[in-house]
């Protein structure tokens, strides 16, 4: 006689209903027929195998939002590599005041990031109109920068841009949580990740062209305006998700695994410092401007080609393998950073930070939604981008600190240290059992 498996959710009635059927999974790991999904272990055989087969589960929201995220990246990656050069050579400001700009306008960006979250949960769960107001004020602040006599102009350009992405972030990542079936949450934050970053990797290359072509920084930057205005139109495709029946036995709140998830993640970025010390690195180490661009390309290639297909995988296995994986290779980029002696290093590592960043970025935003009631999915996402966000700036405060009173490669030690002491963190969070939802 068939049983249910012990370790499974209790099954969902309307799920069950609209099945007609009993949903039994005729593959266990658990050594039991198995009814209902199972978030530890989501179906292998239902709907097909692989990634394509499971692309054409991916909903219509998470592709809309995924589309904005693409022409965003490309206006936001064809800007960010000329501001630098506009300050310096246009505006005429010292080195330092770059430091200062990017300071101020990530610890905004760190402090509105929780908060966006928490209130787009109280506005009854509504993302669309901060995802809205968050693109639009950073397509407003290109418009500022290019527009900018003065280095101050480009101090509130930028924090209006950080502003945008705090005030976007947290209701988007709850909106694909909420818009995807459990078994395919992996698979969308993948999906979305891959589109990200596909903008990431044509904007510094559009960047390159037009600076080839005669193009002045200043009308670069007025041209990455018209991308970011597009993205504000492409908006309007995005669709609030439809109210979710899930089975709450108390009032919403965030499930104490969720707490271990976010304290490995926050171990695991004290020592992820900026891509810029990359970029630096693969400079010390004798590449050229054009080599470290075309270098930055690569790792951006490689994470776009690997989001999707790790997203997808970490549906069908604990996600903490995937993340483990993850770290394991960071911990070996960063080692191999610190040793390299010779340019030709560059491009093999930063292929392989582009599969630790595929394997990391959005399978961390899932694993999330596995531990959250969804009224509190954007509180939950608004305070992992805030702890994850101080961490990097302590991680970058520390590694620049390192890098100018010791050596580049003391930089790197530190970060490949702490990715190996986030590994128990990380196994512990795994004990934990997630929520099950419908």
């Amino acid at each position: 006689m068939l049983r249910a498996c012990p370790f499974a959710p209790p099954l969902d009635p309307c799920r069950q209903a609209r099945a007609k059927r009993p949903l039994l999974l005729p593959a266990c790991r658990h050594g039991t027929p198995c009814f209902g999904l199972r978030r530890a272990y989501p179906p292998r055989v239902a709907h097909g195998r692989g990634v394509i087969a499971r692309a054409a589960r991916i909903p219509e929201n998470v592709r809309a939002v995924s589309v904005v995220s693409l022409v965003n990246d490309l206006a936001s990656e064809l800007a960010y590599p000329i501001v630098p050069l506009f300050l310096t050579s246009v505006l005429g400001a010292p080195v330092a005041v770059l430091g200062v700009i990017e300071g101020i306008a990530e610890g905004v960006a760190v402090g509105l990031g929780a908060l966006s979250g928490w209130i787009s949960d109280r506005a009854g769960g509504r993302r669309v109109p901060w995802i809205t107001a968050g693109y639009t004020l950073t397509a407003v602040s290109r418009a500022a920068v290019a527009a900018a006599t003065h280095w101050g102009l480009v101090l509130a350009g930028r924090l209006t841009d950080r502003t945008g992405k705090a005030v976007r972030t947290a209701p988007r990542d709850a909106l694909i949580r909420d818009s995807t079936a459990p078994e395919l949450v992996g698979t969308s934050f993948g999906f979305h990740r891959a589109a990200d970053t596909v903008g990431a990797t044509i904007g510094p290359l559009v960047a390159a062209a037009l600076l080839a072509g005669g193009v002045s920084l200043r009308n670069v930057l007025w041209i990455s305006v018209l991308p970011g205005l597009l993205a504000v139109l492409l908006v309007r495709r995005v669709r609030e998700a439809p109210a979710r029946a899930e089975t709450l036995t108390r009032e919403p709140h965030l499930r104490p695994g969720y707490w271990p998830v976010v304290a490995a993640a926050v171990v695991f970025s004290l020592g992820n410092s900026s891509n810029a010390f990359l970029l630096l690195r693969a400079s010390n180490l004798g590449l050229s401007a054009t080599l470290v661009i075309l270098a930055y390309a690569l790792y951006n290639l490689v994470y776009a080609g690997l989001a999707w297909p790790l997203g997808s995988l970490s549906d069908r296995i604990p996600r903490a393998a995937v993340l483990a994986g993850g770290f394991a290779v960071y911990a070996l980029v960063y080692t191999g950073l610190a040793l390299a002696g010779k340019s030709w290093a560059v491009w093999p590592l930063f292929a392989l930070y582009g599969v630790y960043v595929a394997a990391t970025d959005g399978v961390l935003k899932a694993w999330v939604a596995d531990h959250v009631d969804g009224p509190m999915a954007g509180t939950a996402y608004g305070i992992y981008a805030g702890l994850v966000g101080a961490a990097l700036l302590v991680a970058s405060v520390v590694a620049g600190v390192l890098w100018e009173t010791v050596s580049p490669a003391a930089a790197f030690w530190a970060g490949a240290a702490l990715a190996t002491a986030s590994l128990p963190v990380l196994a512990f969070a795994a004990s934990r059992r997630p929520v099950a939802r419908s």
